[in-house]
């Protein structure tokens, strides 16, 4: 399988990184991460201004310093100080960080959609000034914001590999911010997040959301038809999700803030959530919230958030809304502390839709085995079939391809049929009619998932892949595998002599 068949072309953006990488010195990649995708962005919005002043200065109408002319057209006014032919000019100066500062807080000033976002923090001591300098040189080689970039989504392409680097650089603190594009597209296809509101409560930096808008556009929806909420806990993750969006033109209403204890979107009744949360979070100050109205199900317990993240997205799903979310393994079949009788309630109140075990090694933050979850309200007749008491199960373990020594990707292929799979159960038209299918994919109803206490782990549902039949005689395939033994070993016996002729020709006899 080829590495173009993921639709991930990484030549270009493999280069840049090596290159960045580079400069990065004894940097700690969780500190450099911030300091190279503020200067991407910052080009971006330069390049995008500048193609604009461009137009302008040969209008004899316009003036190309009027920020109005960059607003109408949904353009980051950046003042003079600001951009980018400035700052590479000024790129050898040893004042270059507090210049690159000057020009973050000054896009801030002008800019109200970005005010508290960028990062200020160049002038620092420990950031080598030669070495930013070169770091601008660098950046400065590539076309980013201008209009046939923006088409082929050039820096799109760079955030996402770069955002993917820095969560393999950092390990386990890389998973705070960044979600496997894999994983957030099984999500998007199997949901379809054509129009509504779409949410997410740990937007991390906001790999969820940009999906969303790529699937609205591979299947010639509109991006208007849609309105993006998300909150982020972590401060610098925000401002990473607030210039990821920005970059894409999404105006989103993004909430730096922590979902459980300060909702900063309490009233809302999401049409689809998309969500990515830490996975058994012993964190999360539970024991604050033993009484909120969002435990319809059970007390989470105060040693493991799953099933508060759980009850939280079915707390702000609207009437017909579906959430797609990925959890550890062990909310699948976990009776510790009260979470066997919470999924119990969720499975008997028939919001469970769809279970999907993901194959390892997926994840950039941990080696936890990881499965997909998708709830509804409506599993009536809302555009679908009734399928009222029952639960699909797809067992994707055996999937995937291994990108390099400790990643797994899914393929094109895979997460197509992952996602026609389940079309087709919930009567979607799609090219073929479903059936069971033993090893990958089973309908359960509710009685059958009793008999199981209410474990939800696939394997347990669909069974054993038929292997082909055999029809070679005993005799003759064990006739077969003896001379092919015995072959074997007489080359052996020969490798051996082999061996010990050329160590007794060097002095040494065994």
């Amino acid at each position: 399988m080829s590495r173009e068949s993921t639709g991930e072309n990484i030549n270009f953006e493999e280069k840049l990184w090596q290159t960045a990488d580079k400069l990065r010195n004894n940097m700690d990649a969780a500190e450099y991460k911030h300091v190279v995708l503020g200067l991407i962005f910052l080009k971006y919005i330069s390049d995008a201004f500048e193609e604009k002043y461009t137009e302008l200065k040969e209008d004899e109408w316009a003036d190309p310093e009027d920020q109005d002319e960059y607003l109408a057209e949904n353009i980051f006014w950046v003042p003079p100080e600001a951009r980018w032919e400035y700052l590479q000019n000024n790129a050898k100066r040893p004042t270059i960080g507090k210049l690159v500062d000057d020009a973050m807080a000054a896009i801030e000033r002008d800019n109200s959609t970005l005010k508290g976002v960028l990062p200020k923090n160049y002038a620092r001591e420990a950031l080598d000034k030669q070495r930013l300098g070169e770091l601008i040189d660098l950046i400065g080689t590539i076309g980013l914001g201008d209009r046939e970039n923006r088409s082929r989504d050039v820096l799109g392409r760079v955030y996402e590999y770069f955002l993917g680097r820095f969560a393999d650089a950092e390990g386990k603190r890389g998973g705070q911010f960044y979600t496997p594009r894999s994983i957030v597209r099984v999500l998007t296809e199997m949901i379809e997040p054509y129009h509504g509101r779409v949410y997410d409560p740990c937007c991390g930096s906001g790999g969820m959301f940009v999906q969303s808008e790529k699937f609205i556009e591979a299947h010639g929806g509109r991006v208007d038809d849609i309105a993006v909420y998300g909150q982020e806990s972590n401060q610098t993750t925000w401002r990473l999700c607030k210039m990821n969006l920005a970059i894409r033109g999404i105006d989103g209403n993004i909430q730096w803030g922590d979902s459980f204890h300060d909702d900063r979107h309490r009233d809302l009744k999401a049409d689809f959530i998309l969500s990515n949360p830490p996975f058994n979070d012993s964190d999360w100050k539970g024991d604050q919230l033993a009484d909120d109205s969002r435990w319809q199900f059970g007390r989470p317990p105060k040693g493991n958030a799953n099933f508060a993240w759980v009850q939280h997205y079915i707390h702000h799903l609207s009437p017909t809304g579906i959430a797609g979310f990925v959890l550890a393994n062990g909310s699948m079949s976990s009776n510790t502390a009260g979470e066997g009788n919470i999924r119990k309630s969720i499975v008997e109140e028939d919001l469970v839709d769809c279970m999907i075990a993901l194959p390892g090694q997926l994840f950039y933050n941990t080696g936890i085995p990881a499965c997909l979850w998708f709830v509804t309200r409506d599993k009536q007749n809302n555009k679908f079939r009734d399928r009222r008491g029952e639960v699909l199960f797809i067992d994707a373990r055996e999937m995937g391809y291994l990108r390099d020594r400790t990643h797994r990707e899914l393929t094109d292929e895979e997460i197509k049929q992952i996602a026609d799979t389940y079309h087709a159960w919930r009567g979607e038209d799609v090219s073929f009619t479903y059936e069971d299918i033993p090893g990958f994919c089973k309908s359960a109803n509710l009685e059958e998932i009793a008999k199981h206490d209410h474990i939800l782990t696939p394997g347990r549902y669909v069974g054993f892949a038929e292997e082909e039949e055999d029809d070679e005689p005993f005799e003759e395939k064990m006739e077969r595998l003896t001379t092919q033994l015995a072959k074997q070993f007489r080359e052996s016996r020969e490798l051996e002599e082999r061996i010990k002729e050329n160590l007794k020709g060097i002095g040494y006899e065994l």
